[in-house]
């Protein structure tokens, strides 16, 4: 009878054995996402990207295991990512304005190059833009987990042959941008403009579908620029809307509400760390010298005058992109200019 009893027990406990074994393995397949990230592998924000991907899986003891592919890798472009995310086709994915403005006129609407001029500036809009933000992209089953910040940026012209480092000499080539309101402002100023993914950049320079293209220094050699380039300028800053970490609404009401926290939590983080702006000015020097060490020749800045002059430029190109888009974007405007005090 013993025996028997002893049998009955080691017989349980197998099963249980197994069913937990079966439920841990079904669980981890299911909770096994995939980031669609378009920027480079050698980026900063890639490498953000991966370490928010470790301090979720960390936080959820490996349930909610989150592999982030980098640099388009998974063939989904970043221009169609309000069409790709809401499906799930990548769980989550990095959604920037900048690439919105067919599908979302609205959002890419909503703060163009040149809107700010400084880091006081942009750090009392950020609230407004997180809201914005939101509100949009619930209308399209995409989540925004959170934010991460780029820094203020400097943007400059990188030309192959001819040096450029006015607006009149530039009129004269075939310049690469990557939004619609940068072709829109440079067009006011009769510079020919096209909009050239990063990953396509390199080749349109070398082989002469372009002559130039507007391109921070900060991370010019994370797509080689400087093989490719033979001078720079600088030309205007750069205040970029932050990065949303998107997930798909339809994929997101899955997960447990303790690995959603996680998810919120790593991101968090990801915000703070890279809205320090106190760095900034000193990594474009330093990036700048990197370059000439490598044998770009960097130009005196454009002039004060064509500075102004794009700024100028931008803020017209701004006020007409809220117009066309109507809707919410006059709002959204408004709302961000009384942010920063205008």
């Amino acid at each position: 009878m013993k025996n028997k009893n002893k049998f009955k027990y080691i017989l349980l406990i197998s099963i249980l054995s197994f069913s937990v074994l079966v439920t841990n393995y079904v669980f981890a397949a299911e909770f096994s996402w995939k980031f669609n990230n378009g920027l480079p592998e050698t980026r900063n924000e890639s490498k953000e990207l991966d370490r928010f991907a470790a301090d979720v899986k960390k936080a959820t003891n490996g349930g909610l295991d989150i592999k982030v592919y980098h640099g388009g890798s998974l063939g989904l472009k970043n221009n169609d990512v309000l069409r790709w995310l809401p499906t799930g086709a990548s769980e989550m994915g990095l959604v920037w304005a900048n690439y919105l403005g067919r599908d979302a006129p609205a959002l890419n609407a909503v703060y163009i190059q040149g809107s700010v001029g400084s880091s006081e500036e942009h750090i009392k809009a950020i609230p407004v833009l997180k809201e914005i933000y939101a509100s949009e992209l619930k209308k399209w089953g995409i989540i925004p987990t959170g934010f991460m910040g780029l820094p203020i940026l400097y943007a400059s012209i990188f030309c192959k042959g001819e040096p450029v480092n006015t607006i009149e000499k530039l009129k004269t080539k075939k310049l690469r941008v990557w939004s619609k309101d940068m072709v829109d402002t440079f067009k006011k100023l009769g510079v020919s403009a096209q909009i050239i993914g990063q990953t396509e950049m390199y080749v349109a320079l070398k082989t002469g579908v372009v002559d130039c293209a507007v391109y921070p220094a900060l991370y010019a050699k994370t797509v080689s620029l400087q093989e490719v380039a033979d001078s720079a300028s600088y030309l205007y800053p750069v205040a970029g809307l932050p990065y949303v970490l998107g997930a798909s609404e339809r994929k997101w009401t899955k997960l447990p509400q303790s690995y959603k926290n996680a998810v919120k939590n790593a991101a968090e983080k990801i915000f703070q760390r890279s809205t320090d702006y106190t760095d900034d000015e000193a990594n474009e020097m330093n990036a700048r010298r990197n370059l000439e060490s490598e044998g770009v020749d960097w130009l005196t800045d454009f002039s004060p005058s064509d500075q102004r002059t794009f700024l100028d430029a931008a803020a017209e190109t701004w006020k007409e992109a809220e117009n066309e888009a109507g809707g919410e974007a006059p709002k959204n405007r408004s709302k961000i200019l009384q942010a920063i005090g205008r």
